[in-house]
């Protein structure tokens, strides 16, 4: 996998003058598109005061999981702890909020705006332990890139 390829393509997605909602979509079709094992790749973001997460821009299958409270699921848990969490089976994962039967791994990374919390990039996988450190410095990067957008549509 060339992640420094996609790097440079992330970074000139975002440097397009477009809405905010366009740049992400481009990127969720360009992970999805790009990496096999990335079978749905979307953004969710922290739902203004609520304790909760609101879907934003996606690549895949429609997913009913359009609001996740804070603490549910894997995505729920990153946005409590702030930290990346890497799950190669679901299966072992009793805090799992499946998204069909086809989803066999996940990873969240958290997206950071002045040192707090305000989204993620979720990526669900139809594969058994896909996911390297590669895969989780990368998706770091795109976070990062994606930070230094205006989010407050997203906010």
């Amino acid at each position: 996998m060339n992640f420094t390829l996609l790097e440079s393509k992330i970074i000139n997605i975002l440097a397009n003058n477009v809405a905010l909602s366009q740049k992400l979509q481009a990127i969720c079709k360009l992970l999805k598109e790009s990496i096999p094992y990335y079978d749905w790749v979307g953004f969710y973001f922290k739902n203004g005061a609520e304790n909760e997460l609101i879907l934003g821009p996606f690549a895949g299958a429609p997913t009913e999981h359009t609001i996740i409270p804070f603490g549910k699921g894997i995505c729920g848990q990153v946005a409590v702890s702030n930290k990346n969490f890497v799950v190669q089976d679901v299966t072992a994962q009793e805090n799992y909020i499946s998204c069909g039967f086809k989803v066999k791994s996940e990873i969240v990374v958290p997206i950071f705006v002045n040192g707090k919390n305000i989204g993620q990039i979720d990526i669900d996988s139809h594969s058994t332990a896909p996911f390297t450190d590669a895969d989780e410095r990368f998706l770091e990067f795109v976070c990062a890139e994606v930070s230094k957008q205006n989010l407050a549509a997203f906010l």
